[in-house]
């Protein structure tokens, strides 16, 4: 177990100040390790539980080579009633710790998500949306025996059907260029330089990409709130929750994960303050929101843009939203404004230094397009 921000939280349990782990990982069971948790403590939780796959034997691709899958211990139940008894223990232990208007993420596939949201339902949470996550790059089906699985399913839920909870719209709108977020989204499968491998192996099966975490924490948690990821795995939730200013909390039992989840966080950036302020307050969307860039790392938040005369300049914020002295706005609204026009395309209007030289940002929209083309 490490720290990596010194700071912890006090918060009062039976009239006695108790200290919150913040910046560590808890060792051990995901359920042990939120019971030496107080009640009512953090204000978003987001689980990512085994999935219980039940994969007979291996599976190998059509030239025989074989496929990474999950076949872990930790994946593995004797039926389904062990399962839901174990989903059942981890989620009484959720509702125990999470604020009264805190809300409850959990991610899944077919094989478990019904059976986890059934026994959401059961234990008073109130399902607010459930998303699909449409991989742009997923695994085909190698065997030709069903249709290719090319998305997995989050449910959002708050702690009741009357239950407070934070939305911030405004910032999921600027994110999606100007458009309401939809519960369909389109985001590539963990890969490339964020892909943790060691001696050219995986470090974990199903880390998740850095893009959807993104989107959950700053859509439904604000600056300086308390994330809690009972299935901490490789730090996604951590290393996120570090760029974005929120605190955070993590239970795992394999060792070899926790390690590598706290050098990761180690290595994230967080934010620079004026990047973490999105829009609190519109028009065509092209193909890729600009938002996308950000949440995917193609355009970090802080990145200076300027027109291609150097005439304006504007700092990119983690909601997609651009700030140039007191104005702000997205990409098309703020370069309208700026050069007191009706309208703008900031695709073309706004470029980017890289390389000592000017390139438009829609470079950047061309490089996401090629690199999740199917």
């Amino acid at each position: 177990m490490g720290v990596v921000e010194s700071t912890k939280m006090r918060v009062r349990r039976a009239e006695q100040a108790v200290e919150l782990p913040l910046g560590q990982i808890i060792a051990g069971d995901c359920i042990e390790a939120m019971r030496s948790l107080p009640d009512a403590c953090v204000d978003m939780i987001f689980a990512d539980p085994p999935y219980n796959l039940q994969l007979g034997g291996d599976l190998n691709r059509p030239d025989g080579s074989h496929v990474d899958a999950v076949t872990d211990h930790w994946d593995k139940f004797d039926d389904f009633a062990s399962y839901d008894r174990f989903t059942i223990a981890w989620l009484t232990e959720a509702r125990r710790v999470l604020k009264r208007d805190g809300s409850l993420w959990v991610i899944g596939s077919y094989h478990n998500i019904f059976r986890v949201g059934a026994a959401m339902q059961d234990l008073g949470f109130w399902l607010l949306n459930d998303i699909v996550w449409r991989k742009a790059n997923p695994m085909p089906n190698f065997r030709g025996t069903r249709f290719t699985n090319a998305h997995e399913t989050l449910i959002w839920a708050s702690m009741g059907e009357k239950a407070r909870y934070t939305f911030n719209y405004r910032a999921m709108k600027t994110l999606n260029d100007e458009l309401q977020m939809r519960s369909d989204w389109v985001l590539p499968i963990c890969g490339g330089p964020e892909r943790l491998r060691k001696d050219g192996a995986k470090v974990h099966p199903t880390q998740k990409p850095e893009a959807l975490l993104y989107r959950v924490m700053l859509a439904t948690t604000n600056k300086g709130d308390v994330v809690l990821d009972p299935f901490f795995g490789t730090g996604t939730t951590g290393a996120v929750a570090k760029r974005l200013g929120r605190q955070w909390i993590g239970c795992e039992r394999e060792a070899d994960y926790s390690k590598a989840a706290m050098e990761r966080i180690e290595m994230a950036l967080p934010l620079d303050e004026s990047a973490l302020v999105t829009m609190q307050s519109a028009k065509t969307a092209p193909k890729v929101a600009f938002g996308t860039l950000v949440e995917t790392g193609l355009l970090a938040p802080g990145t200076r843009l300027f027109d291609r005369k150097h005439k304006f300049k504007a700092s990119v914020r983690a909601d997609g939203s651009l700030i140039s002295g007191t104005q702000t706005g997205s990409i098309h609204k703020l370069g309208a404004v700026l050069q007191q026009a009706p309208s703008c395309n900031g695709w073309t209007f706004w470029h980017v230094e890289q390389g000592g030289e000017l390139k438009p940002i829609d470079d950047l929209r061309q490089t996401y397009l090629l690199a999740t083309e199917p």
